[in-house]
């Protein structure tokens, strides 16, 4: 077995269910047919359990000081930060108190959440749904978007609320690399003719199984090849294909692909420590932040492939035997403000996409927006968008998940 370099891991599902569906649990009876007003009294005075990945200080600060600011100032609710190196973490809580019985009381008041993770929730019977447009601000969400009402191809049906939006990419330092690769198959012949300048993180890492799924797109001819319910016969013949890939490029790998880093800042330190050339993020931001807090040399350069990046929305979810429902409520809808929504995209603080239609926010937020200027050393969303990759339903994830562990990884 590989041994693996630790240092953070990031993930991200969620979903819900109709508030019908558990009306008689926890406060969700109580909710129904309440106008927004009795709901923001029901909360006052309570606290919120938010369960998300902790693997990044300046998400961890945005959420305990400006949104738990806000939390605590404007409502008199004390939000608790609960990080996780794995979103399945949360989800597995909930699960076992289902198992258990706990149909009223849990542990776990919201989940910050996508793909895989919100496929499960949704199945379990594990997510509260049906609430969201008792959400004030759910008028700024564009649901008539694809890429919003389905979370890695599984229907939203108001069980989870966007949070933000991201898409993947690479960075280089302009100092040590003359030109990077601009596709995964150059990408793949440029590893193997610089041995032990590239690795990824090991899946279940969000970020190291994305860069699985890039070449399991590359393997497959295309992502159109792909599109649609999960195929066994088409899992098994591209699947092949990207192992064989991945395999025979292992010896070329940081340390010759005997361990491999266990979560994106893992990666992101060797790259630091000059020990790789490549890196990459979900979050493109993150290079103008890791910049600006002298973790990555200023030489450093973000940028896309010109066969395309994969992008997705992430959410927050609310799980059925959540005590504080009313709590949780106020917080996706603080979450979802024109104000909290800009606060993030800042270069300094997140500076992560919205995912909020900006039209539809006053014209004070547009303004604010507008006036952005993100790090120069941060590839232009606008310029990765133009070659963006959609995701995979959630059943495609989880099988090249255990695919790359069993066939890769061990």
């Amino acid at each position: 077995m590989k041994q693996v370099l630790k240092w953070g891991l990031l993930a991200s599902t969620m979903t819900l269910l109709p508030v019908g569906a558990y009306a008689d649990t926890a406060d969700g009876e109580a909710l129904v047919g309440k106008s927004w007003d009795d709901i923001v009294a029901m909360a006052k005075g309570g606290e919120v359990n938010w369960f998300l990945w902790g693997g990044s200080d300046n998400i961890n600060q945005y959420v305990t000081e400006y949104i738990g600011g806000i939390l605590k100032n404007d409502y008199d609710i004390k939000l608790n930060r609960v990080g996780l190196t794995d979103t399945v973490e949360a989800v597995n809580i909930v699960l076992g108190e289902k198992e258990s019985g706990v149909m009223d009381k849990g542990s776990v008041d919201m989940i910050w959440i996508n793909g895989e993770n919100f496929r499960t929730m949704k199945q379990g019977g594990l997510a509260y749904c049906g609430y969201t447009d008792t959400l004030p601000n759910n008028q700024l969400v564009n649901w008539d978007n694809p890429a919003i009402a389905n979370d890695f191809g599984v229907p939203v049906d108001g069980c989870e609320v966007p949070w933000s939006k991201a898409q993947f990419a690479f960075a280089y330092d302009t100092m040590r690399t003359e030109e990077p690769p601009r596709t995964i198959g150059d990408l793949i012949t440029w590893a193997k003719a610089n041995p032990g300048r590239f690795t990824y993180p090991a899946p279940p890492d969000f970020n190291g199984s994305v860069f699985v799924r890039h070449v399991f797109y590359h393997a497959a001819g295309g992502v159109d090849n792909l599109m649609g319910p999960f195929d066994q016969a088409k899992f098994d013949e591209v699947s092949a294909k990207t192992w064989e890939i991945l395999n025979d490029l292992e010896s070329s790998l940081w340390r010759e692909g005997k361990t491999y880093p266990t979560s994106i800042s893992a990666m992101e330190q060797l790259y630091a420590n000059s020990e790789v050339d490549l890196t990459f993020n979900y979050e493109p931001a993150g290079v103008g932040l890791n910049i600006e807090n002298g973790v990555f040399p200023p030489t450093t350069q973000g940028y896309g492939l010109t066969d395309g990046t994969i992008g997705n929305t992430n959410y927050t979810i609310i799980p059925f035997n959540s005590p504080n429902k009313a709590a949780a409520l106020v917080l996706q809808n603080v979450l979802l403000s024109g104000d909290a929504q800009y606060q993030k995209a800042l270069p300094d603080v997140w500076g992560t996409k919205p995912a909020i239609e900006m039209s539809r926010t006053s014209a004070e937020v547009q303004e604010k927006f507008a006036a952005i200027k993100a790090h120069p050393n941060v590839v232009p969303a606008e310029e990765l968008a133009k070659a963006a990759l959609p995701e995979l339903q959630a059943a495609w994830i989880s099988a090249i998940e255990k695919g790359w562990l069993a066939n890769v990884g061990n």
